[in-house]
């Protein structure tokens, strides 16, 4: 039976390594048979793993905390990409400078469950309420299955339906290609002091998974490094690795899109990493007792690979 991967949006450059290492071969080489499915919020895609629908997650790295209190039952075995990976939009008509979270006053931003996080934490580093100086809630048409977040954020800024949205690069530089609308925050260049360490995309297993199945846990972490590695070296093979789950338009763009966030395909999870984390999540209310110890929430499988 192939190992389910799960992601909470199969459209992204920011997950695109796992993407990549299943549908380039760089599993394949390792002696594993794997998919990626969708999995959306990315609440539910944390429960599959809990659950055993998944067998691994590629996710936003906080949003374990969501199911596996302070950490307990989980291990995080790499970074797709460092940072904070979500890109703010607004309408194009709204005159601001890049990176004036001031302009979201009065506004209706789309985000997702898990995403909205990151947002709100930004909005307040920056001196505005959240909930009282803008209205942040789902964008319509997001909650169907097999549906892009970021895209459907796009088009649902283009009809006037949001005045912004918070998603992933791709459904920006749609929104930004179509004239619809203009980057007003990419959280990992233009964020507020710390914000672009609130979370990053990870890939992880339970800790049970990890203690059962080294060999395995370890085959897959050096298919994502070598699929970060091949990304880095040529992004244009990124577009053969996207047919199988992108649209056209999407397709033909994702390959600058990982040119972009290349610089960013960086495994390792360093500890002053999960501190960070550990304090945003903290803030959230969503770790509310003592986190377990840097050693027993990164996998010492997946550091070996890291630091072969």
């Amino acid at each position: 039976m192939p190992l389910r991967i799960a992601i909470p949006d199969l459209v992204s450059p920011s997950y695109f390594p796992l993407i990549a290492a299943v549908e380039l071969g760089h599993c394949r080489d390792q002696g594993l048979d794997a998919t990626v499915e969708l999995q959306f919020p990315v609440s539910r895609a944390y429960r599959a793993l809990e659950g055993g629908e998944a067998d691994y997650v590629g996710a936003a790295v906080h949003a374990a905390l969501y199911v596996f209190e302070g950490w307990r039952g989980c291990r995080l075995l790499g970074a797709l990409s460092q940072g904070m990976y979500w890109f703010l939009v607004v309408d194009r008509r709204i005159e601001a400078e890049t990176g004036d979270l001031r302009a979201l006053r009065g506004l209706r931003i789309g985000a997702a469950p898990g995403p909205a996080d990151g947002l709100r934490a930004m909005v307040r580093a920056a001196g505005l309420d959240p909930d009282a100086d803008m209205a942040i809630g789902p964008v319509p048409g997001t909650e169907g299955e097999g549906v892009s977040f970021g895209v459907t954020a796009a088009r649902a800024l283009q009809d006037g339906a949001i005045d912004g949205f918070w998603a992933n690069g791709m459904g920006a530089e749609v929104a930004v290609r179509s004239g619809s609308g203009r980057l007003l925050v990419d959280a990992r260049r233009h964020a507020p002091a710390g914000a672009a360490d609130y979370t990053f995309p990870a890939l992880v297993a339970t800790d049970r998974h990890d203690a059962e199945r080294p060999d395995e846990v370890a085959a897959l972490v050096r298919a994502v490094l070598a699929a970060q590695q091949a990304l880095r070296a040529d992004p244009s093979v990124a577009r053969a690795a996207a047919e199988p789950h992108f649209p056209p338009g999407e397709r033909d763009l994702i390959a600058e899109l990982v040119a972009r966030d290349a610089p960013y395909y960086d495994p390792a999870i360093r500890p002053e990493q999960l501190d960070a984390v550990n304090r945003f999540a903290g803030e959230l209310g969503l770790l509310t007792t003592e986190p377990l110890a840097y050693e027993d929430v990164v996998s010492a499988t997946a550091r070996e690979v890291w630091d072969r």
